[in-house]
Formats: C-alpha cells, structure tokens, sequence
C-alpha cells in the first residue's frame, strides 16, 4: 500500500485515516474553533421558540436548518424565518426540495432503493432544485442544504456566472452519503462551502478530512433514533480539536426522524441539548475558541 498512500499523500489527500488525532490549525475568519447548528427546525414557530429559549440560557447558536424542503413552506413563513434570524442573528438554512423521498419515485422506499438516498431523479428535479433556490434567495435566504452533487455542481456555476447571488452559501447534507477525504476534497472542489460527513463517523476520520479540506465540517453531536439515536456528547471536546472549523449539530436526538416536525416543546429540548454540549466544551475542552454571535455563513 506504500505507493498508493504516497501517491494520496502527493495530490494533497492523508495517507490513511490519522490515528494520532492531530489539533487543526484551521479556523473560522473570526479565528473560532466552532459553531452551533440547531437542525430540524421547519419552521418560523418553532424557530422563534428555539431562540427565546436560548436567549434564557444565555448561549448563541450561529446555525437553524431546516430540513423538509423550501417547497414546504409559504413565501410568509419564508420571510419570517429571515426576519427571525436577522433579529437573531443567525444562518437561516433551507433545504432544497423536492427530492426522491418526496417524488413519484417507488424504488426509494425499497431497501435497495434507500441507496439513492435523498439524491434528485430527472434533469426535472434538478430544475426544480434550482426554481427552490431562486425562491428562497429572492426572499432573502442564502444558505442551502444540498442533498445532490449535480445539483452543487449546477448551483455553483450559476453563483459564479452571477445566475443566482453571489451570497448563496451551500452545505451538503449527511444524507448524501460522503464518508472519506476524497469525496470531501471533491465536494469543496465542486462549490460546497461546508460539508457533513456521515453521522457515524469516528475521530481518526474526521482528522483526516480536516487535513484535506479547508471548509468546515458539519458533525452530529446526536442523532434522531431513526439515524442511530446515538449521543456523541463526551467526544465533542476531541472533535472540535480535531476537526475545527467545526458546525456542532446539535438537538437531533429530539427527533424520531430527519424530517420530524419539531414541536415548540421540541424546540425547548433542543434548546437544552446545546446548553449540555456546551458544559462538556467548557469542562474538558475549555480553551476551545467558539464565533461570537453574529458569525454567520462565512
């Protein structure tokens, strides 16, 4: 394996996985080591209650996803939800709809057939990804959730020919699969400007992918029980070393299923789960560097 790990190492890729957890240099502009992102947050009700819940605990998040698809919300709601996070501020995410759980497609419910994930079938569906993304920034949001690389690969040359805002942000999904450097390094390369490696990911990998690419790295802190269930919360002390810059996704456990609609009960145990990550980072981890409020999508 010698001269495949040497060849990785020359095109600027790890040789391997690295085991011996070295600390990121890298960081946010504003020189943070991390981030908060509160997902699964679907709309404008629910975001506000997250918010004033953590304004009682006194803590700033820099992230609210929202996970169902831009198609699913009214241009109202939109717009509150914009209004919200400048009021907030906070990085308002939208996630691009529809995709292949919510077309015609049959295959996609099957066992086999989850492999395509949340992926778009049909130029149609890449055109309607691209209608979602004109919607939503005319009303103000520029920040995306990307289930498909063709659809990243389409999105980032209309950015740069100036077809949609030269503001628009766009961050791949988990849900995409991508669990290795080189597929990361390809997402950056392809106009992803942060990327969410899968969720079971351990923190030799993680190390890895933070020597390949300069964006940030999107990790779940916990995960909804149909993802696994599974709570990292010890561990984020390690992975922000490791893996800054660095969006802790956090809250998920909350949920049943990725695109739960989140109660505002919901939202206030979300709420709490930052306040925990956040007690883990200030114990064991408590020189970490977090963005002050206000850094958002950059």
């Amino acid at each position: 394996m010698k001269e495949t790990r040497e060849f990785l190492k020359k095109i600027g890729q790890p040789e391997g996985d690295l085991y011996n957890l070295p600390t990121s240099q890298k960081r946010f502009p504003d020189g943070g080591q991390y981030r908060f992102e509160v997902p699964g947050i679907q709309g404008p009700g629910t975001m506000k209650t997250l918010l004033e819940e953590l304004d009682k605990y006194k803590i700033a998040i820099h992230r609210v996803t929202q996970t169902k698809g831009i198609m699913s919300l009214t241009d109202d709601e939109i717009k509150t939800m914009v209004e919200l996070a400048k009021q907030w501020q906070v990085d308002l995410i939208l996630a691009i709809g529809p995709r292949a759980t919510t077309d015609t497609s049959a295959s996609v419910h099957t066992p086999e057939g989850q492999r395509m994930g949340y992926r778009l079938r049909g130029q149609e569906q890449i055109v309607r990804a691209v209608e979602e993304v004109k919607r939503a920034s005319a009303l103000g949001c520029y920040t995306f959730l990307v289930y498909d690389e063709g659809a990243l690969w389409v999105l980032g040359k209309m950015r740069e020919e100036g077809e949609i805002p030269a503001d628009c942000k766009f961050k791949v999904s988990a849900h995409s699969g991508h669990g290795n450097p080189c597929s990361a390094k390809l997402l950056e390369e392809l106009g992803a400007n942060s990327f969410n490696p899968v969720r079971d990911y351990q923190l030799q990998m993680l190390a890895a992918i933070r020597y390949a690419i300069d964006i940030p790295i999107d990790v779940h802190t916990e995960n909804p029980t149909s993802s696994g269930g599974f709570i990292r919360h010890y561990e984020v002390p390690e992975i922000v070393r490791v893996a800054a810059p660095v969006y802790l996704k956090t809250g998920g456990s909350v949920a049943a299923t990725h695109s739960w609609d989140s109660t505002d009960a919901d939202a206030k145990k979300r709420a709490k789960q930052i306040v925990l990550v956040k007690r883990m980072l200030d114990v064991y981890y408590p020189e970490a560097v977090a963005s002050p409020k206000g850094s958002i999508a950059h």
